[in-house]
């Protein structure tokens, strides 16, 4: 690998460094080219050719992310979900899960955090009745 390949790379990753750091707060392109020291149309490309997606879409696939798991861990309602990773409006958010997760925020808690289906009773008597062995 090319010096000049290399010093790209690691531009590149300081810029992902940043986004997976501060998923939550207002990130644009004239602040990440800035950290990776190129202009915002070379950072576009760059990012892309290098990590196989736009600095917009990584950023979006994070805060998806970092969202599923609050939904699964937390009872904090989708709204605060929404805002706490970095989406301005729950329409976008909402859009967003559902392109990247297939299923709405919604959908997903609830399909993931249903309760556990019931022991059949066949099973639970077969385990209460008395012993023959005893």
């Amino acid at each position: 690998m090319s010096r000049a390949v290399e010093e790209t790379n690691r531009a590149m990753l300081r810029a992902r460094d940043a986004m997976d750091r501060a998923y939550a707060q207002p990130l644009d392109i004239p602040s990440l080219a800035r950290i990776a020291h190129v202009s915002e149309a070379h950072f576009i490309r760059t990012f892309r050719a290098t990590f196989g997606e736009t600095p917009h879409r990584y950023l979006q696939r994070r805060r998806v992310e970092r969202a599923m798991d609050l939904l699964l861990n937390t009872g904090r309602d989708v709204t605060d979900i929404c805002t706490a990773v970095g989406f301005g409006s729950l329409g976008t958010f909402s859009r967003t899960f559902r392109q990247i997760v297939g299923e709405s925020p919604t959908d997903y808690r609830r399909r993931r955090t249903a309760p556990a289906a019931p022991v059949p009773s066949c099973f639970t008597k077969a385990w209460t009745r008395p012993s023959s062995f005893g």
